[in-house]
């Protein structure tokens, strides 16, 4: 089943999002990106997504968070596919099995041609997650842009 659309968020929908990640983000130490890549570049045309996901989080310096808390959610509209990426810190308090619940939440949005709420709910349950694992401390900044990458 298709997932995506060529066009699958609006710039309303876009500002939504980033918007609902500087929410997720006031109560957290960690930082959350959403990517929306519309097709691979041709030297990476046989990477599996997750590992297209791992090279778009270092080079988004995702990895460079002072306490390893960033989180990737990555769309590849031409392969209508996505991968959800935690940095170190996530994956020593994140279980396995929370991640996948939130992929096939997503997929039930997706499939409904809810893009755009099923990123907006994936970011605010990664923001409860984040902010019961790594709640805000005094003196944190914003690290990441929050606005929606879109390459």
């Amino acid at each position: 089943m298709s997932f995506f659309s060529k066009n699958i968020l609006t710039k309303d929908e876009l500002d939504l999002i980033a918007k609902t990640i500087s929410e997720v983000e006031k109560t957290t130490i960690g930082e959350v990106r959403v990517q929306v890549q519309k097709r691979r570049a041709w030297k990476d045309r046989y990477l599996p997504v997750y590992d297209l996901a791992l090279k778009n989080f270092h080079e988004l310096g995702m990895n460079n968070t002072k306490d390893k808390t960033g989180v990737l959610v990555f769309l590849l509209i031409s392969d209508q596919k996505f991968q959800i990426i935690g940095d170190e810190g996530i994956h020593k308090k994140v279980t396995k099995e929370f991640w996948d619940v939130l992929a096939l939440k997503m997929i039930d949005y997706f499939r409904q041609n809810k893009f755009a709420d099923g990123i907006i709910e994936a970011v605010k349950q990664i923001g409860e997650v984040l902010a019961r694992e790594f709640p805000m401390k005094a003196g944190d900044t914003n690290e990441l842009s929050n606005d929606v990458i879109i390459s």
